[in-house]
């Protein structure tokens, strides 16, 4: 089974208020294991920074009012492809694979503006998986952001002190091996099997006869006081009835 586990940068909340995509990164696995394979493009906006978002990515300081230099390990976005001349590409990466996306509604609402803009086929909406519904299906009522998902699987997200998508997504996929069940989902799956198998042999199980019946441990008096109880309950009894079988 392939799976695509991707996230993207942007400009802001809201495509149809103008904000693009500056950023689109995307890992592959192959049976949940990641094969070493990426996707990862920076994309000229064709549109000014907005202060608020450069404050979560920090990409792109040449689109700020005023631009601002690139300070070391800073991404300019000015000499970047536009999404059209990417998009093939990217979706040659996907293809009909399952896209692993946190929150996957902001970002599949983004990428069908992009293709929608460019008079391209839309990705359907099933074809994402959202690891953030899973995170609060699992554990309601608790954070479900990549960051507190991190600490509570205790995965290492030092080097995230900005959002970038690569890295965002190769942080996602060690988080959603752990939300379908931890690092060997071949085990898992194993352990799953071996539960739904015993459970099935459990409620099909029926117990037969003792070769030898127990004795009574009712004493006479008790009997007698049950089948003084019965005859009050009238011939139509369940009581009445079994004792007639």
């Amino acid at each position: 089974m392939r799976e695509i586990v991707l996230d993207t940068e942007t400009t802001g909340f809201e495509p149809h208020d103008g904000d693009r995509i500056v950023e689109i990164g995307a890992i592959e696995l192959i049976g949940h294991v990641p094969t070493g394979r990426t996707y990862h493009q920076y994309i000229n906006p064709m549109r000014s920074m907005p202060a608020g978002a450069f404050g979560v990515h920090g990409i792109g300081p040449d689109l700020l009012e005023p631009p601002q230099p690139a300070a070391p390990g800073q991404v300019i976005l000015r000499d970047k492809p536009v999404f059209a001349d990417i998009a093939q590409t990217f979706l040659d990466f996907v293809g009909d694979s399952k896209m692993v996306i946190h929150n996957a509604a902001f970002d599949m609402k983004f990428l069908n503006a992009e293709l929608g803009w460019l008079k391209r086929p839309l990705l359907p909406m099933d074809q994402s998986l959202d690891t953030l519904a899973i995170a609060r299906r699992k554990f309601p009522g608790s954070p479900a952001s990549l960051d507190a998902l991190c600490r509570r699987f205790g995965i290492d997200n030092s080097n995230r002190t900005l959002h970038g998508a690569l890295l965002d997504s190769e942080i996602l996929a060690e988080v959603y091996l752990e939300l379908i069940g931890g690092r060997q989902p071949d085990f898992a799956l194993s352990a799953n099997t071996t539960k739904t198998t015993s459970t099935q042999t459990t409620q099909n199980w029926r117990a037969g006869p003792r070769p030898t019946p127990l004795a009574s441990r009712l004493t006479n008096e008790e009997a007698a006081a049950h089948d003084a109880f019965v005859e009050k309950l009238g011939d139509g009894s369940v009581w009445k009835k079994l004792s007639q079988a």
